[in-house]
């Protein structure tokens, strides 16, 4: 078998188990498709996912029911004011032996898991927001000068209530920049709240089975970087996230007039990853400019940041993408 015709069979194989997944993960969290996948996307990725949603949309449920169904050991934080760096990170204690002699021990933080669920992240203060930049970004932690590897994989899901914002801390733009993906959780439709009100208020509640282990995330992690990804997506995702700084001379003049930051390089990188994890999602062997154009928003929104001008006049970031990725698309048609 070559290696083209393996990869092919692994990603077929890949695609299969994913589906199966969803249908697991959508047994306990229902109706909310975009967020299964957006949330999958970020796990695929190796990344971490930005919930943003009124609290009751179900963010903690689908968060526990994903540990389950990915076979991974999670743990919540339930973020506060009062939270110190030391009650997510772990600390040194000392103990005294039978002997008499003493010794310092060291107990770990609920971060020391594979998925750690960080709740209402924005109302802790910014100190102990800081605790998790090195661990969001290398995996490891420092603690009494030595470095502590965390769990394999490591992934965050936090979240956030986007009305409630009195007594919270905003997250500084290079902690945001770490998530890989926003996901912005809705009220339901009808038709779903109806199916959320029937399964979930009877004596029972469904339950999720595991379908995916550490090591097979893992293994799916690498052979999504091994995707191939055509020349036209990567000019595409190259035209889109640069469309978004003012400063450049691609700029429209709309994002010059609305825009105060755009997008870094971390962004291309993170569409780039997030438009293969959902081709694979969708059973498709490599992506395309449609998968450019679908992952905009979630990848851009928390990357940029509209001006004072802008704001007051109630412009909005979501429209400014949809709008900036419509006319991209109409110009390369046009070339």
């Amino acid at each position: 078998m070559t290696e083209a015709t393996d990869m092919v069979a692994k990603i077929e194989a890949l695609g299969g188990k994913l589906a199966e997944a969803k249908a697991s993960i959508t047994k306990r969290f229902i109706g909310q498709e975009r967020v299964v996948d957006l949330t999958l996307t970020a796990l695929l990725c190796g990344g971490h996912g930005l919930l943003i949603g009124l609290p009751g949309l179900g963010k903690t449920r689908l968060v526990e029911t994903l540990s389950t169904v990915m076979g991974l050991d999670g743990n919540r934080v339930q973020f506060t004011p009062d939270l110190m760096p030391a009650d997510i990170l772990g600390s040194e204690v000392l103990d005294t032996a039978p002997d008499g002699t003493r010794a310092f021990r060291f107990v770990e933080g609920p971060i020391f898991c594979q998925l750690l669920m960080a709740d209402e992240i924005n109302r802790a203060s910014p100190r102990t927001q800081s605790a998790l930049l090195q661990a969001m970004q290398e995996k490891t932690v420092t603690v009494a000068g030595q470095d502590r590897t965390l769990g394999i994989p490591f992934h965050v899901l936090a979240t956030q209530n986007p009305i409630e914002q009195e007594g919270t801390y905003p997250l500084p733009e290079a902690q945001l920049d770490r998530f890989l993906v926003q996901i912005d959780v809705a009220y339901p439709d009808r038709d779903t709240e109806r199916d959320i009100l029937l399964a979930t208020t009877g004596d029972t509640d469904a339950a999720s089975t595991q379908v995916f282990s550490a090591q097979e995330l893992l293994d799916a992690q690498r052979l999504l970087r091994r995707m191939p990804v055509g020349e036209s997506v990567v000019e595409m995702i190259l035209d889109l996230v640069r469309a978004f700084r003012p400063e450049e001379d691609s700029a429209s003049a709309q994002v010059r007039e609305t825009v105060a930051w755009g997008p870094g390089p971390r962004a291309a990188q993170a569409l780039m990853l997030a438009v293969r994890a959902r081709a694979l999602l969708e059973g498709r062997l490599a992506p395309s400019a449609e998968d450019v154009i679908d992952m905009a928003r979630p990848v851009l929104t928390h990357r940029m940041a509209l001006n004072f001008a802008a704001r007051a006049r109630g412009d909005s970031l979501h429209g400014l993408i949809d709008q900036t990725a419509a006319d991209l698309t109409k110009t390369r048609a046009a070339a």
